[in-house]
């Protein structure tokens, strides 16, 4: 009985607290609801100046039976900031009216800058988003600091410091000063190579873009941190190493740690190498109907036995596609097979060649070419619109266009047509400067000091063409040479050259006359591969040789019972050969010639691999005062024999032959030096004029052949940055068979020639500077062997600036 009745009071109790929860929660509804109906019906605006009271109205939507609810006042307040246009925004209700409270942002007199010597006004002006005129937002002003310290640190200035100030201005006006602490130049103070067994990290530093600081950091900006580059470097390394047959190579990790320390940043790159592989077998499998293996087979760059090369397996993907596409079968697309063999660390290759799809170039977009005309980029394709798609051909056209130097970036993509047999390529570039003007100077031991300025334009009006305007004017040699390149002559893959100069040699140590030429050529090019190009010539030219004023003594004729004339000296005479030059006055010579050349070099300005040769032959008789025929061969090969320690081989040869039953001058015979066998003079090797009493010409030889051994290596004492390297080397060489003149019928007198096939060898050591301002070289070379009459200096020095 006590249970139930306990049980009937709480119940009871429970009842009398829902009823009054019920009745207070009805009377808080009929007092809050009215607040956002009388809310809704209508809002004030306060505050504004600028900003019309609807505009800020418009901001706040009434929400579901036309109120404004919490959500509603909450997203208008955050519309009304996002503006921009206000500083403060408070939301209030007074009078049963609904109050927006607004204090507008103040407008920007002007924008400046305090501080800044590294970068113009305008240049910083360009980056902000605060503008004159402009409303001043807080949070635009915290942005613009931002893309400032941005801007700076993409230059190395890591310690920036923007602040803003804000100067108060009558009429709810501002100006906005950025003070800015620019800070020293932080630099990379060190590149580390960590995992690296097979190659040293001093040849992995020349292959990446990023460089440390050091002496000549000023001239560059490679040693300031840049992420986007020591990413693009992770890609450079990778390929390195796939080059040279390392298949499993990883570059784990590229991090750049600032370290306060030293005020810079440390780069490490973290490498795990792999096995370096070889090739096995070689095989190419086609099931393409009518199309036979064999007939691709010849483009396949990788034999049996050679270092496993990546840039080569896709050399030849490509040149096997476009063979294929030149035979009738442009869909047809090849890939390869790579089947390892991890014991014996040998890769077999099996190129496929396949049907590709039926896919075809609706549309080429050319983008970003504001000065270049768009068929100058349009005829570095192989294909156009409505042509077959074929990607190895548009590969090719990218690396041509990057190639061109035009540009700072070329990137080609694709995307779906307006069918799906239909494809559109978006060719996008960016433009930058190809104008050139240069101030050289330099100093060699054969023509001494010497000054060159010159005028060229890469892509001359936006029409791909090349021209150039040079001088030059030193102690021994002077001269002006005008050049026009049109590399697509009449819409054909031919380049087209127009040449004119005029050149001085003064008479020197290493000759007796004074000569001037005086002409032109006319060249054609042609690319028969992408290694291997054709030149063809003409040229025309007149050359004249003087004495000097010491030497000439034609106002005095008793030496000989003929009139004045070209051949009065004094004693001490110029060289036979040589008055009998100057007595025949100028000669015009008219000559048609080629050249022949092969490249395989892996970097043009600092090789380490690769081969180079030119075989050149020049036939003179088209018209003029000369015949003769002349050939010339040069062949180098680079290979890095040790680490960091590359090896060059050289061979050359020349021969020169006079025909029509002329007699060959001399200065048509080769004239020889250390361009030959180092160790001796500009012109000291060869048959020499051995005369009495005369001035001893070197005469020149019709046949010469020599043969070089250099090894280089860097200097790992010197910082990187100074590019400074060590050689020893090698040379052995001849110049022999005089064919000019050696009687001369007016004076009864005949020359005695020095004429030797003698091998002349040397050996010597040398430093190779490559420089920001131009390859430096001095060798000291020592004759082993030489004729009497050869003329040394052991001593040779070489080089050029610009500025």
């Amino acid at each position: 009985m006590h249970l139930g009745v306990r049980f009937f009071r709480r119940l009871r109790i429970a009842g009398v607290l829902a009823f009054g929860l019920a009745i207070g929660a009805a009377a808080t509804a009929q007092s809050v609801a009215p607040v956002f109906a009388q809310a809704g019906s209508g809002i004030v605006v306060e505050g504004n100046r600028r900003v019309e009271a609807d505009t800020v109205r418009a901001y706040f939507k009434r929400g579901p039976g036309g109120r404004l609810g919490p959500v509603e006042i909450d997203e208008g307040v955050k519309g009304l900031y996002a503006t921009g246009l206000f500083q403060d925004v408070r939301v209030s209700q007074a009078g049963g009216r609904f109050v927006v409270h607004v204090l507008e942002n103040p407008v920007i007199n002007r924008v400046a800058f305090e501080g800044n010597h590294k970068m113009k006004d305008e240049q910083l002006a360009n980056e902000v988003q605060s503008k004159p005129r402009g409303t001043l937002s807080r949070a635009i002003v915290q942005s613009d600091v931002q893309r400032l310290v941005e801007l700076y640190r993409r230059t190395g200035r890591y310690e920036i410091t923007v602040e803003p100030k804000y100067i108060e201005l009558p009429n709810d006006r501002v100006d906005l000063v950025f003070e800015i602490k620019e800070g020293g130049k932080v630099g990379i103070k060190e590149i580390n190579f960590v995992g690296n067994k097979s190659i040293s990290s001093y040849r992995l530093k020349d292959v990446i873009k990023t460089s440390e600081s050091g002496l000549l950091s000023f001239l560059s900006t490679t040693d300031v941190y840049d992420a986007d580059r020591i990413e693009a470097d992770r890609d450079l390394l990778r390929r390195f190493y796939l080059k040279r047959g390392f298949i499993d190579v990883r570059i784990v990790a590229a991090i750049g740690e600032y370290d306060p320390s030293r005020k810079g940043f440390v780069v490490t790159f973290t490498i795990e190498e792999g096995q370096q592989y070889n090739v096995g077998t070689v095989e190419v499998q086609s099931n393409v109907r009518g199309l036979e293996p064999g007939a691709v087979r010849s483009m396949v760059q990788l034999s049996q036995g050679d270092t496993f090369n990546s840039e080569a397996v896709e050399k030849s993907i490509e040149d096997m596609t476009i063979e294929a596409a030149r035979r009738g079968f442009s869909f047809a697309s090849v890939r390869v097979r790579a089947d390892r063999r991890e014991e014996a660390r040998a890769v077999n290759l099996v190129f496929l060649v396949d049907e590709g799809s039926r896919i075809y170039i609706e549309r080429i977009n050319i983008r970003g070419n504001s000065r270049t005309r768009d068929y100058v980029i349009r005829r570095e394709f192989d294909v156009s619109e409505g042509d077959a798609y074929n990607r190895a051909l548009v590969n090719r056209a990218e690396r041509r266009l990057k190639n061109l130097n035009f540009f700072k970036t070329v990137k080609i993509t694709d995307e779906p047509g307006s069918a799906p047999d239909r494809v559109v390529l978006n060719v996008d570039v960016e433009e930058m400067s190809t104008g050139e003007f240069s101030i050289s100077g330099g100093y060699s031991t054969a023509d001494g000091m010497i000054g060159e300025i010159s005028v060229a334009e890469r892509n001359l009006l936006g029409l791909g063409l090349y021209a150039k305007v040079g001088a030059q004017y030193g102690e021994r040699v002077r001269g002006f040479d005008v050049s026009f390149v049109d590399p697509y002559f009449l819409d054909y893959r031919v380049a087209l050259g127009v040449d004119l100069f005029i050149k001085q040699t003064l008479a020197s140590d290493y000759q007796s006359y004074d000569s001037s030429t005086a002409g032109g050529n006319i060249r054609l090019g042609f690319a028969l591969r992408e290694d291997l190009s054709l030149q063809l010539r003409y040229s025309a030219y007149q050359t004249e040789l003087k004495l000097p004023e010491y030497l000439d003594n034609c106002r005095d004729a008793t030496r000989y019972p003929v009139p004045p004339g070209s051949w009065c000296y004094k004693d001490g005479e110029a060289s036979l050969p040589v008055r009998m030059a100057i007595a025949n006055g100028p000669v015009f010579t008219s000559l048609v010639g080629y050249t022949l050349s092969y490249n395989t070099l892996d970097n043009t300005n600092n090789p380490t691999m690769g081969w180079i040769a030119n075989l050149s032959q020049d036939f003179a008789g088209v018209g003029g005062d000369v015949n003769f025929i002349r050939s010339t061969f040069d062949i180098r090969k680079y290979q890095e024999v040790f680490p960091d320690v590359v090896g060059v081989v050289r061979g050359q040869a020349g021969h020169v032959a006079s025909w029509g039953g002329q007699q060959l001058r001399m200065i048509d015979n080769f004239q020889m030096g250390p361009n030959l066998v180092r160790g001796f003079e500009t012109a000291g090797i060869g048959p020499r004029d051995l005369t009495p009493n005369s001035t001893q010409d070197a005469l020149g030889g019709s046949l010469y052949w020599g043969a070089s051994v250099e090894l280089q290596t860097p200097l790992f004492f010197v910082p990187k940055d100074v590019g400074l390297k060590f050689a020893v080397f090698a040379d052995a060489g001849s110049l022999w068979d005089y064919q000019g003149p050696t009687r001369w019928k007016v004076t009864g007198e005949r020359v005695i020639v020095g004429d030797s096939n003698l091998v002349r060898t040397s050996v010597g050591a040398g430093l190779v500077w490559e420089s920001p301002f131009g390859p430096l070289r001095f060798d000291y070379a020592v004759p082993l062997t030489k004729e009497s009459y050869d003329r040394v200096q052991e001593f040779r020095f070489s080089g050029g600036t610009k500025f």
